[in-house]
């Protein structure tokens, strides 16, 4: 596309965004039972521009009690993070995807997501952080593995060290204490890779090593390049950590994009993010424990048993099939990363889990752009959520940072990686 098309696919993408809706209180969609609207299409969703500006000087935001200090910066494009048993902690860094684009659309919404993202290259790497003497600096930061392909998904069991790379998921050997890599992975298993409009591939492993859980991304929105692309999509793997052997753990996932396993129960969790373009308010983004076996509606419904027009053949039986997620997290919130807290992050948030929201670009009032703190009960998500880690964006509209992966160190410490900034926080309790 030549420069004078697309700075006019750009006006008019703002112009026709500024048309949009103002969209309801995002209060409403929290919880169990969020409060759904009436689907709305039109030429266009709501689109804002992430345009983004340094932190400089200025930090996130976090609770009283806590401090936050950027513990790694200057990299390229941190994604997920691993707090390894000694307390080292892997970053996977990397972008991938090739989906190309079906819809004018599509070009426009290209020109808008980019502009609010980072312009730095695939690091295509893991690289490692190291605090040896425990002072809260890590004075090491070393490249642990490179020549991956947008490497996203991180595990560790007994020395073996998983990664879901956007094609195949691959082991490393470990060994506590290796700053380095002892040579190129192993493949597992060849994860789906044709198109990759959804790349990532979120991962986490059972209590025992013996599964891992792979969560794989649709190659639409709603099943524009037809269902024969969506073979393999919108689900999570369960994949044998010995033979690589794999089975559809669960469907219906639009795209899954951080997932954990729930500690003392086993039982397996993830954030998804939903549908577009059919409204600022619609479809939530969503927490939810993942039943073996489970459809969750993807693409014949969504928030249980709400039918989406757009698909077709539609599908009654699936439909009634579909299962409610545990709890909204509002419309485009685009929440990338997920971990069970412990009670080294002191009571308040002991119980509960931490979720990094990479922030919307397809509303008129942006949503996002914050890790949040919903905490259970029972064993179970109860309540609203609480704002853990905030000013990603200034109160003039402009965006330093988007939160992806979230990982709590044990030692008392949540540790998130930001894709913009390409930087690494920690956050701390003040002793």
């Amino acid at each position: 596309m030549k420069h004078s098309s697309a700075v006019t696919v750009l006006t008019m993408a703002v112009f026709l965004a500024a048309c949009g809706g103002e969209g309801q209180d995002i209060a409403q969609q929290y919880g169990p039972d969020p409060k759904l609207g009436e689907p709305e299409r039109g030429l266009l969703p709501s689109m804002t521009i992430a345009e983004p500006t340094p932190w400089g000087d200025e930090t996130p935001t976090v609770p009283q009690g806590f401090t936050v200090t950027a513990i790694a910066t200057d990299l390229k494009i941190p994604r997920q993070t691993l707090v390894l048993p000694n307390g080292d902690i892997l970053v996977a860094e990397g972008r991938g995807g090739s989906a190309p684009n079906l819809k004018p659309k599509d070009v426009i919404a290209g020109v808008i997501k980019a502009r609010g993202n980072t312009s730095v290259e695939s690091g295509n790497r893991l690289t490692l952080l190291r605090d040896a003497d425990g002072d809260g600096t890590y004075e090491v930061q070393t490249v642990f593995a490179d020549d991956l392909n947008a490497p996203y998904g991180l595990a560790l069991h007994e020395g073996n060290l998983y990664v879901a790379n956007q094609d195949a998921l691959v082991r490393f050997d470990y060994q506590e204490g290796q700053t380095e890599a002892s040579g190129p992975p192993t493949k597992v298993t060849d994860l789906p890779s044709e198109i990759n409009h959804h790349w990532t591939k979120a991962l986490t492993i059972s209590p025992d090593g013996r599964f891992l859980y792979v969560g794989i991304g649709s190659n639409s929105n709603i099943t524009e390049r037809g269902m024969e692309a969506e073979v393999d999509r919108a689900l999570v793997w369960q994949i044998d950590a010995e033979t690589g052997l794999y089975k559809p753990y669960a469907t219906g996932l639009r795209n899954p994009t951080a997932l954990t396993i729930q500690p003392g129960t086993g039982q397996l969790w993830a954030v998804v993010n939903e549908r577009d373009e059919i409204g600022e308010d619609l479809v939530p983004d969503y927490l939810t424990a993942v039943r073996e076996g489970g459809f969750y509606g993807w693409p014949y419904a969504y928030w249980g048993q709400h039918v989406d027009p757009r698909v077709r053949p539609q599908d009654p039986e699936k439909v009634a099939a579909s299962i409610t997620p545990d709890y909204a997290l509002g419309s485009h919130v685009a929440a990338l990363g997920l971990d069970f807290s412990e009670p080294s992050m002191g009571e308040q948030f002991a119980d509960g889990v931490f979720v990094g929201e990479h922030g919307s670009w397809n509303r008129k009032e942006p949503v996002g752009y914050r890790v949040i703190f919903v905490p259970f009960s029972n064993g179970r998500p109860s309540g609203q959520p609480i704002d853990f880690v905030t000013g990603f964006r200034t109160e003039d509209g402009k965006t330093r940072g988007r939160p992806v992966g979230v990982t709590v160190d044990p030692r008392g410490a949540l540790i998130v990686a930001d894709d913009l900034a390409n930087t690494v926080w920690r956050v701390t309790r003040d002793q």
